[in-house]
Formats: structure tokens, sequence, C-alpha cells
């Protein structure tokens, strides 16, 4: 059973929940609705040095939880490979840098060769970049993506192929985003769940709901209580398994950029008045 919160202080928003705002202002509306955590993506912050950016999240009293994303390892020629191991090291620094605990990895996969050898290739581009990101005290996050981007996104296609790769490593620097997105229609996703915290390889957890219909299989990524995700479910599996996180806000939506941010700062809010974000006790609609 998913236990009954109260605040906001435990939600986390990722910056490209609000795309369209500047990473600065970002921080501002997320503090002035209670907002305690954020995560950065890469490009938001591509053009702010790195004193900025923690004088930033200093101000609005925002905790940085992860960046996002490093991974993409798979690739055909060696060359590109070794070109990703480097970059993903570089955002290891840039992490460390902003004082950022954790590093996202969406993990890639290659259609010009089998899923198995882009799973090989994953595991031996994490080898290779394990070494630095445990120099850097920055921890790596595997996330499973959904099936429908395992031609180039991912070759990580299941919170059990996640586990297994976790596992492996049995390091305390390697764990698992779990995003509700991609994983809420697994039949085993309990018991998966279950394995992750027993393992103590449940580093993050990703929230948004799943749109009926769904416009686009990227892009039309829907806010808590609209769609069809059992959000309270999943988030009770979740604890139960021993996470104390943040639930991190992960949107990708163009109907959702084209809104005024003001708005989509109001829509977040809605958690201090209903259950309806982050489907909350009691029952609404969206909350199964």
């Amino acid at each position: 059973m998913a236990t009954e919160i109260k605040s906001l202080d435990g939600l986390c928003i990722h910056t490209i929940t609000t795309k369209p705002l500047e990473f600065e202002l970002a921080c501002s509306k997320y503090s002035e609705i209670g907002v305690k955590g954020i995560s950065i993506w890469r490009d938001a912050v591509a053009d702010l040095d790195y004193r900025t950016v923690k004088d930033c999240l200093k101000k609005n009293d925002l905790s940085p939880v992860s960046y996002v994303r490093g991974g993409f390892f798979p690739a055909l020629e060696s060359e590109k490979r070794n070109v990703a191991v480097d970059d993903n090291i570089k955002m290891l620094q840039e992490a460390a840098e902003m004082e950022i605990p954790m590093l996202v990895l969406v993990c890639g996969a290659e259609p010009g060769q089998s899923l198995q050898t882009s799973r090989e290739q994953i595991k031996e581009g994490i080898e290779n970049i394990l070494p630095r990101a445990q120099e850097l005290n920055v921890k790596l996050a595997i996330e499973p993506l959904h099936p429908m981007y395992a031609d180039t996104r991912s070759a990580i296609t299941s919170l059990k192929q996640a586990n297994e790769l976790a596992e492996f490593f049995n390091n305390d620097f390697v764990g698992i985003a779990v995003d509700v997105y991609h994983l809420w229609f697994d039949d085993d996703l309990e018991n998966q769940i279950k394995r992750c915290g027993k393992q103590n390889n449940l580093f993050a957890y990703h929230i948004c709901d799943w749109n009926v219909p769904t416009d686009d299989m990227l892009l039309d990524r829907g806010l808590m209580g609209e769609g069809c995700i059992p959000l309270k479910k999943i988030r009770g599996w979740v604890e139960e398994a021993g996470f104390s996180g943040y639930n991190e806000v992960e949107i990708f939506s163009t109907k959702f950029w084209e809104i005024d941010m003001d708005q989509c700062s109001k829509s977040v809010q809605r958690v201090k008045k209903t259950p309806l974000t982050l489907s909350y006790p009691p029952k609404l609609p969206g909350d199964r």
C-alpha cells in the first residue's frame, strides 16, 4: 500500500518536463510550488558554468537528484563506441562538478546488429566508465525502456534485463531507474521491483502517465492521473522494496510544452489540494 504524501517535499521534476523554461527560471518555478528535487538534463545547462548551476540550486533550495542522460554505448564501429565512453566520462565529470549524485543511463541500441550484441556492448561500456564513476562518487542508474525503443534507444527493455545487468556488476555504484512509462504493463513488475530493492539496486523512480489514446509514442506522455498507469499500486511496490527517494516527474509532451509554464506549475501544484497528481488517496479517476 502506497503511503499518503501530504507535501511536495518528496517530489523532483526533470527539466525536460518544463523544456521551454530556461534553467534558472525553471528552478524558481519549482521552488515556488514547494518542490525540493530537480533532475537536470544536459542541454538545460549546456550554456551555464558549474558555479551558476550550483548557486541557482542553492538559492532555490533544490537538491540535484540526477543528471540526464548518459549511455548510448552500442555501435557497429569501435571508434563510435569509444566516443560514447568518452562522452559518458565527460558527463560524469560534469555531474561531479555540479554535485549531482547520479547519472541516468539510456543504454542505446544499434539496429544493424543483434540486440544481444548491443547488450554486450552496453555491459562493456559500463565496465569502461565505472572506475571513473567511483572516483567521482557519481552513481550509474540503468533505465530500462519500453520495447518500442529497442531499435536505437535501448536494448535493455525490461526490468528483468536491467536487474540482471546491475547484478552482474554487483557494485554500489550501479543500479536502476524505474520509469513507469516503460514498465507499467509488465506482468512480472512487482516481483522485479522486489528483486531490485532486495539487491539495493533501486536508485530512482520516474513518474508520468500513459495517455489514452496516445498520439505520439515519444512526445505524448501525460500528467499523473490523466492516463491508465496504476501509479499508486506501483508506488506501493516501490516503497515496499525499500525506496525512499524522490518521485521524479519526467514528461515528454509537445502538448505540455505548448501551454503557459505557469499553468504547468499549477498542474503540478494541484497535489497540494487533491490526490490527482501522484495518485494519492482518496481514489480519483486515473488512480487504480
